[in-house]
Order: structure tokens, then C-alpha cells, then sequence
């Protein structure tokens, strides 16, 4: 059996993750490593005094996480303006959290970051719905080969028969509206009113007008050839699927993938809080193969002051 110091652990190269706990824990070892990489991001060419209307030489302060002027005394605070601004928690903590976030395929509850963060629940959900504000992107207008379909994300309502069910099942669920470049980006929207008339416009919005678009039997795509699309339809309904390239098996099988994530992680989600867990997947899904932990990191920014 080979020697190993078990003091120093080697990471496996079989390992597929971009971005391991090694790696976290050798970059980000402490509060002050990660309030040294937060300035080196926002201020890239030098913290800039207002006094002395310049960048100049900024020390770190011992006493709080702030910057001081070697010339004037002016105090700049990093976090200010940032998704950190106003925490009393651990900036380590809170790039741990990301870490937590960004390393997992299907999401992490507030409750289990509660737990893996030694924090409050009421601390954990601030924190994720801060963190969530980092993955929202907008991926353009898609070209191409697009498929665009619709699904329902919501709770069951008890019924007492079949029929009331088959006829009032999506009066308690949301419309999300899905857009998939195939070989591409992902657009999830949630539509709070949505009914089949919302869905055409957003094609409008989102998709270049050269662009073949693939849906299936819903009438209300019906005009889309007719507006300059190029309108490839499968029919659902008769249990085709598949019929040469005509399909929606891309954006379908984000759509397993989202509600198996919200049924297993989150087990519940709110309408008000819906397209910030749609941005969530839509994140992982359209930058798979990437460190999503240091792109999301690379999304810190202060808001305009």
C-alpha cells in the first residue's frame, strides 16, 4: 500500500468537479483572504479617495473590514453596496454558502445551509436569496434552432372526482415559459397571469425573427409562420415525440430536471420567489462544464451609489 500523509490529502484527478472543498479551502482560508479577493475584484486598478480625488494606497484596518488612506484617513468599506452589506455573518461564511450553491447539481435548501452554516433559518434564506440575485443573466435573443414550450410548477388540489380534476388541475399552478437554443442557452420565465396568449409575444421578444422555431400542438403557436418564424410543430397529443430534428426533448428534459429539483430539494416554492429559483437552474444548466463557483463570485458588484 502506498505512503500518503493523511495531514495533506491529495484531490483524486478522477474527479469531475471543477472546483472541489481542496480547492475552497486552500483559496478562501479565512475572513480576511476573502475580503482581500472582494477588493481585488471591485477595485481593480486601485481604491479611489474622494479626498484626495485620486487613487491612492489603501491598509487594511484592524479593527473592522474597511480600507484606510495612507494620505487622508478615508475609509472605504468593501462590502458596502454589495449582496454582503449589512451582515453581521462571516464573509468566509457567506463564500462558503456560494460554494454550497454553486457545487451541487439539484440546489441546496435554506434548511440544510441553515444546518452545514451553524447559522439561523432566518440568516440562511437572506443569505440564498441574495446569493440567487447573482445568477440571474441575460443570455440575449436566441437563433438558430429554438424550441419553445410551456410547463406548470405548483401544489396539488384535492378534487372530488376525475373530471373536476382534469378540468380545474392548473387553476393553483404558475405558467413558466421556456426558450432552448439547441447546442445554446436556456430562458426560463415565470409569467404570474400567464395564459396562452402571453407565450407568442415573448417568442417576439427573445427570438430572432431567422431563427426555426419548434413547439408542439398548442393553437396558440399557430401563428408564428406567419410573423417570419420558420414553425416546426411535433404533436404531442398522439404520442410522438420525435420525428427527424423536429422535437422539444431539450427544453423538456430541463423541465425533469427543474421540477425534480423543486420537488426534492425545496419540496415547495411561492410565486413571489419562482423565477428566482429559475434562474437558479438556469444558471447550472447554461454553464455546465464551468467553475460555476468562481462565476459566480466574478458577479459581485456594488450597486450604484
Amino acid at each position: 500500500m502506498a505512503k500518503v500523509n493523511r495531514n495533506r490529502p491529495i484531490r483524486s484527478r478522477a474527479s469531475e468537479s471543477r472546483y472541489s472543498i481542496f480547492e475552497f479551502e486552500c483559496e478562501f482560508p479565512d475572513d480576511a483572504t476573502c475580503l482581500d479577493y472582494l477588493v481585488r475584484q471591485l477595485y481593480p486598478d486601485g481604491i479611489y479617495c474622494p479626498n484626495c480625488k485620486k487613487v491612492t494606497k489603501h491598509y487594511r484596518d484592524k479593527s473592522r473590514p474597511s480600507y484606510s488612506c495612507e494620505f487622508c484617513g478615508h475609509h472605504e468599506h468593501p462590502m458596502r453596496g454589495t449582496i454582503f452589506q449589512d451582515s453581521a455573518t462571516s464573509l468566509h461564511l457567506w463564500f462558503y454558502a456560494i460554494y454550497l450553491i454553486t457545487s451541487t447539481r439539484c440546489g441546496i435548501s435554506a434548511k440544510q445551509m441553515e444546518r452545514e452554516l451553524g447559522v439561523t433559518y432566518k440568516t440562511a434564506w437572506r443569505m440564498f436569496n441574495r446569493i440567487r440575485s447573482l445568477l440571474a443573466e441575460d443570455v440575449g435573443k436566441l437563433s438558430g434552432k429554438v424550441e419553445v414550450d410551456e410547463t406548470y410548477v405548483g401544489g396539488r388540489r384535492h378534487y372530488k372526482s376525475r373530471k373536476d380534476a382534469a378540468k380545474n388541475w392548473s387553476l393553483n399552478k404558475q405558467v413558466v415559459a421556456g426558450h432552448a437554443e439547441r447546442g445554446g442557452k436556456i430562458r426560463a420565465l415565470h409569467l404570474p397571469g400567464g395564459t396562452a396568449q402571453a407565450l407568442v409575444p415573448l417568442v417576439h421578444e427573445y427570438i430572432l425573427p431567422a431563427a426555426t422555431v419548434y413547439t408542439d400542438e398548442l393553437p396558440a403557436y399557430a401563428s408564428l409562420n406567419k410573423e417570419g418564424y420558420q414553425h416546426k410543430r411535433i404533436h404531442h397529443t398522439a404520442k410522438v415525440y420525435v420525428k427527424g430534428n423536429v422535437h422539444t426533448n431539450t427544453i423538456d428534459g430541463f423541465w425533469a430536471l427543474l421540477k425534480h429539483g423543486l420537488r426534492g430539494v425545496y419540496h415547495g416554492v411561492s410565486a413571489k420567489w419562482l423565477q428566482a429559483y429559475l434562474n437558479e437552474y438556469s444558471f447550472r444548466y447554461n454553464n455546465k462544464g464551468q467553475d460555476l463557483f468562481s462565476l459566480a463570485l466574478s458577479r459581485v458588484r456594488k450597486a450604484p451609489s
